[in-house]
């Protein structure tokens, strides 16, 4: 037993425990996954309550992947499920349990078919999928398997209210301010959770006869964690958008025996603005807001190290250039841009939600404008006539930053990129006043190494049998990443999450 805690250091023994509640199926957490499986497990008429320690569901992620999703067949798409398990695979150098990703490839179009004919169409809304999503680079292929709710098809419709008030109609008791203290089992199966009441301090036992369904979002909140299991992560990240996850779930179930993946896997995001002078040890923003969030961080311009040196190709999957700049000195790294920046934007062809109109979630270049300048405004960009005096302002060695503008300047003019093989038509100026500045850093949006599972959500122990009525769903499941997250195949995230949970629902509500 590792006897872990969760971030919020919940004493877990002596408990005095002041009344007991009966349900079927117990889920834990009220976000992608554990919606779903509610909701599944409500299907089947199974009596389900959900606890999740904030006082709200969690925000369901909009953009939701799929293979054969209605969606996709009346926007004419056709998806290669085999292709894309193999470049999943082989982006995690087959570090996965492979049957789990055609598991999901097999069972996704279920999951997003139920989201749009039972919570979007009841409102008015439906889902469109992207034809341009499939962008292919020298190096990096990408799949069309977003699908994103939207009403009138130029915004996101935002549906976690409509998915509340849907598995509360169903039966389903939500009970938020109420956090996991630890798993009970009976015989080695197990049997309930003891959770406190955040609101009295009260203790509860929860026993759930047909199972607990652990959908707790992984870990990323947890520094204790991140340091045992993923030490880097707090190095090249800077702000974590995950505040809620702090690893209760897969704590409470390494403490009964269960294991979990031995490599770190995560999402990052290469948004994250850095104030100039700051360190990465001197800096982990919890955030759920966006907070410093520069959309135009992930585009393919000029990035140099922290002594003004380019270090990498810029058109890669948005954590690449993280993790590139982790080998760096510093383990941040600068963007600089001029200000035809406009129009550079409208020839990059992002992918996911960094392009610029919808299904991106800048609505244009201009409204890409007015969020750069927000943060010239809060100091966070730095803005200058001579890139001299911008190097000066970002701290960086002057004569490095102008030797490595004046060669990005040489390769644009030869349309080539001799030093790193970045696309010609995505290499682009640095010649107009005035110039554009900033540092940035990662900002880790959820980890994925999670509990080992079956292909029925059971978690499984050191001897890899299945514990009895202990599932696991979202990135509390693990065995389907490695590394970091592969952004080419847009909305993977949230659809690995809301599948796995509906395949946990009904799997528990069968016993």
């Amino acid at each position: 037993m590792l006897n872990l805690q969760n971030v919020d250091h919940y004493e877990v023994n002596d408990i005095d425990v002041k009344r007991t509640l009966n349900t079927e199926v117990l889920v834990i957490g009220a976000g992608n996954a554990g919606m779903m499986a509610a909701a599944a497990a409500a299907e089947k008429q199974a009596q389900v309550t959900v606890i999740e320690k904030e006082d709200s569901i969690n925000l369901l992620r909009l953009g939701l992947g799929g293979v054969g999703t209605n969606a996709q067949k009346r926007a004419g798409l056709t998806i290669n499920k085999y292709d894309l398990v193999e470049y999943l695979a082989s982006f995690a150098q087959h570090n996965v349990d492979e049957g789990l990703i055609y598991h999901w490839a097999n069972h996704s179009a279920e999951a997003v078919n139920w989201v749009e004919d039972n919570i979007l169409k009841p409102h008015g809304a439906h889902l469109r999928s992207e034809p341009d999503a499939m962008v292919t680079s020298s190096a990096y292929t990408g799949f069309p398997t977003e699908n994103d709710p939207t009403i009138d098809d130029k915004t996101f419709a935002s549906y976690g209210q409509w998915f509340q008030e849907k598995v509360e109609s169903m039966g389903v008791n939500l009970r938020f301010k109420t956090a996991l203290i630890k798993l009970l089992t009976i015989n080695g199966q197990v049997s309930g959770a003891i959770v406190k009441d955040l609101s009295n301090g009260e203790y509860i036992q929860i026993n759930a006869s047909k199972g607990v369904i652990l959908c707790t979002g992984g870990y990323s909140a947890n520094k204790q964690l991140l340091k045992e299991w993923n030490p880097l992560a707090l190095k090249k990240n800077v702000y974590n958008d995950s505040p809620r996850s702090n690893g209760a779930g897969i704590t409470s179930a390494l403490n009964i025996g269960a294991i979990k993946d031995e490599e770190p896997a995560e999402c990052i995001f290469d948004r994250g603005l850095v104030p100039i002078g700051t360190k990465t040890d001197d800096m982990y923003v919890q955030t759920a807001t966006y907070k410093d969030w520069l959309w135009l961080g992930s585009h393919p311009l000029l990035k140099l190290n922290m002594r003004g040196q380019r270090f990498a190709n810029e058109s890669v999957p948005y954590q690449f250039i993280v993790n590139a700049a982790s080998k760096q000195p510093g383990y941040l790294y600068a963007m600089i841009w001029d200000d035809n920046f406009e129009e550079y934007a409208k020839q990059f062809h992002m992918v996911g939600c960094a392009r610029v109109g919808f299904p991106g979630y800048m609505a244009s270049a201009e409204k890409l404008r007015e969020d750069t300048q927000q943060y010239v405004d809060k100091g966070l960009v730095v803005k200058a006539d001579t890139i001299e005096e911008l190097a000066q302002h970002l701290q960086l060695p002057v004569a490095n930053v102008a030797a490595s503008v004046k060669r990005n300047n040489e390769l644009v003019n030869d349309n080539i990129d001799k030093d790193f093989g970045k696309e010609a038509y995505r290499l682009t100026s640095v010649n107009k006043k005035p110039y554009y500045g900033c540092i940035l850093g990662g900002r880790i949006l959820c980890t994925f190494d999670g509990l080992r599972i079956n292909k029925q959500m059971e978690v499984m122990d050191n001897q890899y049998h299945a514990i009895p009525h202990l599932y696991a769903a979202g990135n509390d499941s693990g065995g389907f990443f490695f590394g970091s997250y592969p952004d080419r195949v847009p909305g993977l995230a949230a659809s690995h999450a809301q599948t796995f949970g509906r395949l946990a629902g009904q799997q528990a509500a069968q016993n």
